[in-house]
C-alpha cells in the first residue's frame, strides 16, 4: 500500500474514536445519573416516604418535578423542627438559609450540594419572591418576619415569641406536613 492510502485509513480510523469516546460518556452518564437516583430514594426512611405521598394536606400540591425535591427538604429539615410550607417565607429567605446552611441556627449541617440544589429547586418553585418597597428593606429569616406568614394567618393574634412549634397549636397535622388541617376552634376562622 501507497502511504497515501496508509494514511486515508488511518484518518478513517481516527475520525471514528471521537464518536465512541462520546457514546461511552453518555452511557456512563445515564449509569451514573441512575445510580444517584437509586441512592438517594434507598435513603428515604418510611415515615417520610410516607408524609410525601400524603400531600393532600400540604399548602400546594406538589408536581411530579418536585417531588424528589420535596421528600429531601422533609427528610432534611424535619428531623430538628416541623418543615414549614415554603410558601410562608419569601424566596430570597429560603436562598439564603440554603446558602448558609454550615451555620443553620448554630449547628453545622452537613447536606451535600447536589441534594441542597434539588431541595433549592422545589423551594424556589413553591416560595414566593418578596416584592419590597425599598432596596433597603431587609430579607425576613424569620417565619414571624415574612410578610407571607402575616398574610396567611390574617385573623391569628400571632404571640410574640413565634417558633416552628407554635404552628401545632392550630395545626395539628404538621408532623405529618398538613396545614390545612386545623384545631377545631380555628376551623371557621378563615
Amino acid at each position: 500500500m501507497s502511504k497515501r492510502v496508509r494514511s486515508k485509513f488511518r484518518l478513517g480510523k481516527r475520525d471514528k474514536s471521537p464518536v465512541v469516546l462520546f457514546l461511552l460518556l453518555f452511557v456512563w452518564s445515564i449509569g451514573l445519573g441512575w445510580g444517584m437516583s437509586l441512592a438517594v430514594s434507598a435513603r428515604q426512611p418510611e415515615s417520610i416516604a410516607q408524609a410525601a405521598t400524603a400531600i393532600s394536606g400540604s399548602v400546594d400540591p406538589i408536581s411530579e418535578r418536585y417531588q424528589q425535591g420535596y421528600k429531601l427538604y422533609l427528610e432534611n429539615c424535619s428531623g430538628c423542627h416541623i418543615a414549614l410550607p415554603p410558601e410562608v417565607l419569601p424566596t430570597d429567605s429560603w436562598r439564603q438559609i440554603l446558602i448558609e446552611i454550615d451555620q443553620h441556627n448554630g449547628k453545622k449541617l452537613e447536606i451535600i450540594g447536589p441534594i441542597v440544589q434539588i431541595m433549592w429547586n422545589y423551594l424556589r418553585a413553591f416560595s414566593r419572591p418578596q416584592i419590597r418597597q425599598t432596596e433597603d428593606e431587609p430579607i425576613p429569616e424569620l417565619v414571624r418576619e415574612s410578610p407571607y406568614f402575616k398574610a396567611l394567618h390574617p385573623r391569628v393574634d400571632l404571640p410574640q415569641r413565634l417558633t416552628h412549634q407554635s404552628c401545632v397549636t392550630c395545626h395539628p397535622g404538621v408532623a405529618q406536613y398538613d396545614y390545612r388541617t386545623l384545631t377545631p376552634e380555628w376551623e371557621n376562622s378563615l
